[in-house]
């Protein structure tokens, strides 16, 4: 099979345009992808402030366990790209890969589904108020229910990309703006002959949404002649145990160390709340609006695991060497400039989600605004950190960035933002603090880490043998 990614090494100027076509459609629809959830903010924020905060307390919670589960099942994009870049036969194991991680994907989604019923007892235990819980439970209850589907397109997306046909992630994500924004418009206020189901119409919406999505993705693979002739979905049932497990020992860890990142920023709005709705509405806007750029990042991070990986299949340091460096440039060269434009404009940024103008708004624009600088200042460093897992994730090497993770966010994060949040007069602004502080260790220990992988081994290639009985079709 051919391949458009070339798996000798490149020179640089080769390796920049390769990682770009491979990032720029990644990093589009992880942008379309977080302006998806835009859509729900914008619809909820016309039902109140006290309807924000509470989909914003459940939406912390669902956001952590579904980005955790995505990371476990996305172990299957280095595996792909090792495949590939090993240039053996790549149509057995791609396909029996895939096929294990859309099992994990059905199982681990239902057990997701049951840790996010938790959050009734967290809310009580942080002190949330009552009006606030009851609309948050009344939300968290339907939205479980587009987990199953969301995790299983999050592997179809990981395989489209590392078969180079990431542009499906960019269009299928766009179309799915569309199916949101109008699902949110008909069951939110009742519109085009839907009933009004209010904040629990923007959960349905999200529901419809996730199986367009990942009905769209089936569609493109079955009729992409490249990616039909992996035959995914042929004798789905049939169980490869040893995939499995390989794809748990390398996702296990990944899914652990987003756990240890994002639960950093769930607890924040748990925090927050303690302070009061505006403090609560002002985080959760100003959050978007860091979380949007750093999609761009995320993206390339999620890139360099793929052409990282087709270099450590094929055994080339020097492309590994390349890939990784090339995607640490261009994620920390956008970041630089958005963090430029927080700094510069911040209302006009902060005018996406809300109407500075509207005297409703003032309080939650006060707050907003302080945060947005302490956005601007992490910037960099949540860049860094993005793309450097990344990296190493095309290494195969999760399990001691997991513990850089745990101790980054864990030890120096929470217990800055909880110091400076509730033992001085900082409260909001501490907790930001601490977030900015959690994202800065991660990002130097992460950087080192990759600076030494030669010296550390992670650049030898491991041995993945999976044997299987030559009678048995795959």
């Amino acid at each position: 099979m051919r391949h458009a990614t070339p798996l000798s090494a490149p020179g640089w100027g080769q390796e920049i345009r390769a990682t770009l076509a491979l990032a720029g459609p990644l990093a589009a629809a992880n942008l379309l992808q977080m302006l998806t959830y835009a859509v729900d903010v914008i619809f909820i924020a016309r039902l109140g402030e006290a309807q924000l905060a509470a989909s914003a307390l459940a939406v912390s919670l669902f956001g952590l366990v579904l980005w955790a589960l995505t990371g476990l099942t996305g172990a299957v994009a280095p595996l792909i790209a090792e495949a590939i870049g090993s240039r053996a036969p790549s149509l057995r194991p791609v396909r029996r890969s895939v096929r294990m991680a859309l099992w994990l994907a059905v199982i681990v989604g239902v057990f997701g589904m049951g840790l996010c019923l938790l959050l009734d007892p967290v809310m009580q235990i942080s002190g949330q108020q009552p009006e606030i819980r009851k609309l948050a439970n009344e939300y968290n209850n339907v939205i479980i229910f587009s987990m199953v589907p969301m995790l299983m397109a999050a592997v179809l997306r990981n395989f489209v990309s590392a078969l180079g046909r990431p542009i499906f992630a960019t269009a299928i994500t766009g179309v799915g703006i569309f199916v949101n924004a109008l699902a949110n418009y008909a069951f939110i206020f009742g519109n085009l002959g839907a009933p009004e189901l209010g904040l629990a119409g923007a959960a349905a919406a999200t529901i419809i949404t996730s199986l367009f999505i990942l009905g769209a993705y089936v569609a493109a693979i079955r009729f992409d002649r490249r990616l039909h002739r992996y035959r995914i979905f042929g004798r789905w049932w049939a169980p490869d145990w040893q995939r499995l497990k390989l794809i748990l020992r390398i996702g296990t860890p990944i899914a652990l160390t987003i756990t240890a990142e994002a639960g950093i920023f769930a607890a924040a709005a748990f925090l927050m709340g303690r302070f009061g709705a505006a403090e609560l509405a002002g985080h959760t806007v100003a959050l978007q609006l860091a979380a949007l750029a750093f999609q761009v990042p995320f993206g390339v991070g999620q890139a360099a695991a793929i052409r990282v990986g087709y270099f450590y299949g094929a055994r080339d340091p020097l492309g590994v060497k390349r890939a990784g460096w090339v995607a640490l440039g261009i994620g920390t060269g956008f970041m630089a400039l958005t963090a430029l434009a927080m700094l510069l404009f911040p209302e006009l940024l902060l005018s996406i989600y809300v109407d500075p103008s509207d005297p409703a708004n003032a309080a939650l624009l006060v707050f907003a605004l302080q945060y947005l600088v302490l956005a601007a200042i992490f910037q960099l460093a949540d860049g860094v950190q993005a793309v450097a897992a990344g990296a190493l994730r095309g290494l195969q090497d999760t399990r001691v960035p997991m513990w850089i993770a745990i101790f980054s966010y864990w030890v120096p994060g929470i217990g800055m933002s909880i110091g400076l949040g509730f033992f001085t007069p900082l409260e909001g602004t501490g907790v930001w603090i601490g977030l900015a502080t959690g994202l800065f260790f991660a990002a130097a220990l992460l950087i080192g880490r990759w600076y030494r992988r030669e010296a550390l081994g992670l650049t030898t290639r491991a041995s993945h043998v999976i044997v299987t009985p030559l009678p048995q079709p795959s």
